[in-house]
Parts: C-alpha cells; sequence; structure tokens
C-alpha cells in the first residue's frame, strides 16, 4: 500500500538480493595521505557511529577528513542502509534486538538503567553524554548472530576494491578488521581496533600491519564479559608476537579516566582521536 493508493498483490517467491554492504566515499579534493581509512562499526550499529556524537558534535568520520584522509564509511551486512532479508526464508534465525538496559550496561555507562534518568547508576568520571543516551539508543539496529561469515566476505570485497587502506574498527567491527588483516596483510597498512569485541582463532602465519587497540574504563566493574574481551585481544597479540606490531592505548592508564566503550561519542572523542591521529602518522606513510 502507499498513502491514499489502491490495494495491490505482492508475491515474494522470486529472485532476492542479500548479503550486499551500503559504503559511502567521501573523497577530499587534495588528500594529505595517501591511502582512505575505512571505519567499521560494531554490532547492532551503522556507520552512524562515526558520523555525529549523541549531544551533536562532529564524528571522528569528520575528524579523520579534517586530517587529511579520505573516508569509506559502511554500514555492515543486514545493518541499517544494506537492508536485510526475509526471514526463515533466507536469514534463518530471528534478530536479535537491544534493550536501553542491556546498552546502558554492555557500553560501560553504568550498571543499572532506570527510565528515569535521576535513578540510573552512573560510573565514576563517566564521559559518555549521558543525557543524549536516550537518542543514542534511536541509532540501534537489529543483528543477527552467526553471520560474521557473510559480513567478513563483504569487508574483504570493499577492501579488494579500495586497495591500500586503514582500517578503523570499533567493537564487533575491530575483531573483524584484526581477522581481515590476517587475510589481507599485503592491502591494509595498519588497524585501529577500538574496543575490539573478539579476536581471531588463529594467530598471523606471516608478518602483519602495525594494530593499535584503545581500551576505555570500567572494564574491571563492569564483570566477566569485557575482562574476557580484553583477554582474548592480549593473548592474541602476545601469541603474533614479532609478526604483529602492536601498540595498546589504555585510557585509562594514559590519564583519560571515564571512557566508555564508545570513545568516538565521549565528550573528550577529540582528544582521544589526536592521540588515534599521531599514532596513524607514526605507522603509515
Amino acid at each position: 500500500m502507499v498513502l491514499n493508493g489502491a490495494p495491490r498483490e505482492v508475491n515474494p517467491n522470486g529472485v532476492h538480493t542479500h548479503g550486499q554492504m551500503y559504503v559511502q566515499h567521501y573523497q577530499l579534493h587534495e588528500p594529505r595521505h595517501a591511502v582512505p581509512v575505512l571505519l567499521w562499526h560494531g554490532g547492532g550499529m551503522t556507520g552512524c557511529t562515526w558520523e555525529t556524537t549523541p549531544d551533536g558534535r562532529p564524528g571522528w568520520l569528520w575528524r579523520f577528513l579534517e586530517a587529511g584522509y579520505d573516508v569509506f564509511v559502511s554500514d555492515a551486512v543486514e545493518r541499517g542502509r544494506s537492508s536485510w532479508a526475509m526471514v526463515p526464508q533466507i536469514f534463518k534465525e530471528q534478530p536479535v534486538f537491544r534493550t536501553h538496559e542491556e546498552g546502558w550496561k554492555t557500553f560501560r555507562i553504568g550498571l543499572e538503567y532506570a527510565e528515569v534518568a535521576a535513578e540510573r547508576h552512573v560510573f565514576p568520571h563517566q564521559k559518555f553524554p549521558t543525557e543524549a543516551f536516550d537518542e543514542f539508543a534511536k541509532q540501534w539496529v537489529p543483528r543477527w548472530p552467526g553471520h560474521e561469515a557473510i559480513i567478513l566476505d563483504a569487508y574483504a570485497k570493499l577492501i579488494q576494491t579500495v586497495g591500500r587502506c586503514v582500517v578503523v574498527g570499533h567493537s564487533q567491527g575491530a575483531g573483524f578488521a584484526v581477522e581481515t588483516a590476517r587475510h589481507l596483510p599485503q592491502v591494509i597498512e595498519a588497524v585501529v581496533a577500538v574496543e575490539p569485541g573478539g579476536m581471531p582463532d588463529s594467530i598471523p602465519d606471516m608478518p602483519m600491519p602495525p594494530h593499535l587497540v584503545v581500551w576505555g574504563d570500567h572494564i574491571e566493574a563492569s564483570g566477566q564479559h569485557w575482562m574476557t574481551y580484553r583477554n582474548q585481544a592480549r593473548s592474541y597479540l602476545a601469541a603474533a608476537g614479532d609478526l604483529l606490531p602492536a601498540t595498546v592505548l589504555d585510557l585509562p592508564a594514559e590519564g583519560f579516566r571515564g571512557n566508555s566503550h564508545f570513545p568516538m561519542m565521549d565528550v573528550n572523542s577529540d582528544l582521544v582521536f589526536e592521540r588515534v591521529k599521531s599514532w596513524l602518522g607514526a605507522h603509515v606513510g
């Protein structure tokens, strides 16, 4: 149906497209760097992660453009503008939807969410703009567990199309970036893994591009969930040894207290970005 339109028959039987990925390319007139930056979002999110902060400040997309990088921002397979397929005819499982309660805890804003903002527990020195959390929740989209293979395939095809690049990934996207670099080390110049959720099962068997791993605050206070992710990253980098030159930016240890799971959205996002930019300047020709 359309507005005030006549009913018409819709037949879902036929050929459907699925597994595609939406990518938006920002091309500078005079880039100052030879390779572009690819921005990959986390689970249940879209490329909107990088565009603006929930309280209306420019996101890292614009900071990378200002720094002279061409940028590619993607919505992963089955997210946002990439769209998704019929359930259960094509996608066999039902999607997962994130509640405010889960997001508040998982993103390390605090230990307890309440509908009344004044009653929410907030971690000390919290840098996420908590007054904009409910606005932030409007960005969240459904996700399908078990789609890692089709998402990784789309990311690999993107890199093969773009060529030499830097990949900046967040959460699930950071884990995908590390895994993709393991298969395409000759094309990826560097990986910035912001709060990686998950790591590859196998260690590299050839020299890898340099990696920067960024961690926020309150990981220990948030329980085993986040300790597991950090330990996975630590073990992977240690096992890779000299094959993978890695730098860990532990924000609390560097004097940045209170960063959430979203350093690119926190109120000190520009300060964190400057650290990332400096690292890239030192490690990418």
